[in-house]
């Protein structure tokens, strides 16, 4: 992979994630889950400039914990690279945004790096944020197949709640393995490790007249079309 030139400063984007669907399609013998998702990139994004150095500055609300285990980090130490990481943030940490896996993304990107395995094993989300745009996410995020850009509009509803990914995972374990009914086959576990995640849904729900579906393990709902007001955010697709 191509180094970055010594002295240069660097400025990316990282997009956010939207899982426009999500079926999990089996376990595998290590206990991870295996998907089939529809991921799409959004014009909401986290901001990381790259300076000579050795240091992870967060800047934002609410500001990541730059400790080793921050997935800035753990993606430098992935592509062998060190560098001072200015990072601010606006995707919202723990809505199922896929902020953090963005942050990662973009570290890859600046060290010329588009080993996809390698970026799974960083996060499940990471692989599908290196390629970006829109695409079919399979195995346990590292099967990436592009597909054609369409351009859509989404209202985001993040709730100020956090959903932690492993346990709505073990939750869908416990439930048997449900399938969502709304795309979703996360969302009846999700309601189960947060059951306040309803009123929220409801609150878009009523605002917007459509059904929200919850965004990858949660805690953002969301739905297609424009209807801002009231903590909603309007955003839209992007190519990269």
């Amino acid at each position: 992979m191509p180094e970055p030139q010594p002295g240069a400063v660097e400025v990316l984007e990282a997009r956010a994630k939207l899982t426009v669907s999500l079926r999990v399609t089996g376990v595998r013998a290590d206990g991870l889950h295996l998907i089939d998702a529809e991921m799409v990139s959004l014009d909401l994004r986290d901001t990381l400039t790259f300076s000579p150095g050795d240091g992870l500055e967060v800047l934002g609300e609410p500001a990541a914990p730059p400790d080793e285990d921050n997935l800035v980090r753990r993606a430098l130490r992935a592509v062998g690279r060190t560098a001072h990481v200015r990072l601010e943030k606006r995707i919202p940490a723990g809505a199922g945004l896929g902020g953090g896996s963005a942050d990662a993304a973009a570290v890859f990107r600046w060290a010329g790096c588009d080993d996809l395995d390698l970026a799974a094993g960083v996060g499940a989300d990471v692989a599908f944020c290196v390629v970006g745009g829109r695409a079919r996410v399979a195995g346990i995020g590292e099967v990436v197949e592009p597909l054609a850009f369409e351009a859509r509009t989404y209202t985001l509803l993040t709730p100020p709640l956090s959903c932690s990914t492993p346990a709505v995972y073990r939750a869908w374990d416990d439930l048997g393995g449900p399938s969502g009914d709304h795309g979703n086959d996360l969302e009846p576990a999700a309601l189960v490790v947060e059951p306040r995640l309803a009123e929220w849904r409801d609150r878009l729900g009523d605002a917007t007249g459509r059904r929200p579906r919850l965004a990858g393990s949660g805690s953002t709902w969301f739905v297609e079309g424009a209807y801002p007001g009231d903590g909603r955010v309007v955003t839209r697709t992007t190519e990269r």
